[in-house]
C-alpha cells in the first residue's frame, strides 16, 4: 500500500485537563452561540476546569455528552470547522462516549447554528488553497479515487457485508441482515433501468461488482467503469458472464447503452464537473433509455456554506468528495435533456447501514482482521468517519436517494 495512505491521523491520546486563567471567559461567547443555536436536543459539557454546562435542552432531540479537556478544542472548532474539531479529537482535547449523537445534534440544528461550527474565512482560504490540487479533472479524479478506494480489497472486505457493497442499503425491517437490505437496493437499481435480458448497461463507478453481479444474474450485459485498480482487479476475478470492466473515466466512455447505473459515484464528481457527468449520461444513453442514479445530497439551504469549506471528509478521507445539491443537480440534468423521475429518499437507511459498518469495523479491529499496515491512528480516523457520517444522516442534513433519469424519444415528425 502506498505510503501516502498511512498515518492520515495521529491520535496522541488524552491531554491533561487544563484551564488557563482567562480562557474560559474567552470561549464563553462561543458556548453561548451554540446554546442559542440548539432548538432541539441537548449538549452536556464538562469544562476544562472541571465545571459543567448544559447547552440547549429546550425541546426533545439528540442528547450528546462532551468532555472538553482543553479550551484549544473550541479554538480549533471556531477556526477550522469540522476539520478543526477532528484535529482536536486526534489531539485528545475532547472526548465523548458517543460522538455520533454530537454530530446528529449539530446537523439537526444546522439552521440555528449557522456558521458557528464552520471554518473562519482565513482558515477556509488556506484549506481551499491546499485543496486546489485535488480537483476532479481526469488526473485528479484518478488520484482521489486511489486515495480512498485503493486502500486494499482486504481492508473493505473485513467490514463490508458479503456483497462488498459500499453504499446505502434499503431496509424493509431494521432487524434484517445487511446483505438482504443491500440486495434489495441493487434490485431496485436494476428495476429502474427497465432493461431485459440481453440489454447493455453501462455502470459508472462499479465498486467491487455487486451491481454487475446482480445484473449479470439477470442476463444483462454490463460494461463496468472504475478508476480504482483494486476494484477493477476484484471485478475481473469474479469472471461474471457478460461483464466487462475497464479503468475508464466517465468522460471518456463511448458507445450507446440501453441503460446506465451509477450508485453513489456522483459524490466523486465535484460541482465543477456535474455538467460533464450528466452530459455523458445523456450522450451514452439510447433514446428512451434510463439512468438509475443513487446519490447523497446535502440540504439545499446549507449547500453554499458547505461548498465554500473544505470539510473533515475532504481533508482526511476522500479528497475529491462533494455532496450534491439536489436542486442544482436536477436543473443541470434537465438542461442536458434528461427527465427527472421517481425520486425516493431513504436517509435513515443510510444511518443504519453506517451503524452496521461501524459495528463490523470494530469487530474486525478487535479480532485483528484489518490489514496490519493500517495503524491505530488510521483505524481511529475511519471509526470517526463512520460516526460522523451516521450522525449526518440521523440529523437530517444529508440524505440518500434514488432517481431515474430518462432520455426522451425523439418527437415524431409532423
Amino acid at each position: 500500500m502506498s505510503g501516502m495512505l498511512r498515518n492520515r491521523g495521529r491520535r496522541t491520546g488524552e491531554v491533561k485537563r487544563t484551564a488557563p486563567a482567562g480562557l474560559d471567559q474567552l470561549f464563553v461567547p462561543l458556548l453561548d452561540r451554540i446554546d442559542r443555536g440548539l432548538a432541539t436536543g441537548s449538549l452536556d459539557v464538562t469544562l476544562p476546569g472541571g465545571g459543567f454546562r448544559r447547552l440547549g435542552g429546550r425541546a426533545p432531540g439528540a442528547a450528546a455528552v462532551v468532555d472538553l479537556r482543553h479550551w484549544r478544542a473550541l479554538y480549533r472548532l471556531a477556526t477550522g470547522g469540522s476539520s478543526g474539531w477532528y484535529e482536536a479529537w486526534v489531539a485528545g482535547e475532547w472526548a465523548s462516549p458517543d460522538p455520533t449523537a454530537l454530530f446528529e445534534l449539530f446537523v439537526a440544528n444546522r439552521q440555528g447554528l449557522g456558521d458557528t461550527a464552520r471554518a473562519r474565512p482565513w482558515s477556509r482560504l488556506l484549506r481551499r488553497f491546499a485543496h486546489l490540487a485535488r480537483r476532479n479533472d481526469r488526473k485528479g479524479a484518478r488520484a482521489n479515487v486511489a486515495y480512498h478506494y485503493d486502500l486494499g480489497n482486504d481492508f473493505y472486505a473485513a467490514w463490508l457485508d458479503e456483497t462488498l457493497t459500499y453504499s446505502s442499503a434499503i431496509f424493509d425491517d431494521p432487524s434484517e441482515p445487511l446483505e438482504v437490505a443491500q440486495r434489495r437496493k441493487l434490485a431496485a437499481i436494476l428495476d429502474r433501468t427497465a432493461t431485459a435480458p440481453g440489454d447493455r448497461i453501462l455502470e459508472i463507478g462499479c465498486g467491487w461488482g455487486s451491481f454487475a453481479r446482480v445484473a449479470s444474474e439477470g442476463g444483462r450485459r454490463v460494461h463496468a467503469l472504475t478508476l480504482s485498480t483494486e476494484q477493477a482487479a476484484h471485478v475481473r476475478a469474479l469472471d461474471l458472464p457478460g461483464v466487462e470492466v475497464s479503468l475508464t473515466d466517465y468522460r471518456d466512455a463511448v458507445g450507446t447503452y440501453d441503460a446506465i447505473a451509477s450508485i453513489e459515484m456522483v459524490e466523486a464528481v465535484g460541482t465543477r464537473y456535474w455538467p460533464d457527468y450528466l452530459a455523458a449520461i445523456a450522450r451514452l444513453l439510447k433514446p428512451g433509455g434510463r439512468a438509475a442514479i443513487q446519490y447523497i445530497a446535502i440540504d439545499d439551504s446549507i449547500f453554499e456554506a458547505y461548498a465554500r469549506n473544505v470539510d473533515f471528509i475532504q481533508s482526511y478521507v476522500f479528497p475529491g468528495g462533494m455532496l450534491i445539491s439536489e436542486r442544482r443537480f436536477r436543473a443541470i440534468a434537465e438542461r442536458a435533456g434528461l427527465e427527472w423521475r421517481d425520486r425516493h429518499a431513504f436517509g435513515l437507511d443510510y444511518a443504519e447501514t453506517l451503524y452496521r459498518w461501524r459495528a463490523a469495523f470494530d469487530r474486525a479491529d478487535a479480532e485483528g482482521r484489518l490489514p496490519a499496515d493500517l495503524d491505530a491512528a488510521f483505524r481511529n480516523l475511519w471509526r470517526y468517519y463512520l460516526m460522523y457520517c451516521e450522525g449526518g444522516f440521523r440529523g437530517g442534513g444529508i440524505t440518500v436517494a434514488q432517481v431515474t433519469l430518462v432520455k426522451p424519444l425523439p418527437s415524431p415528425r409532423t
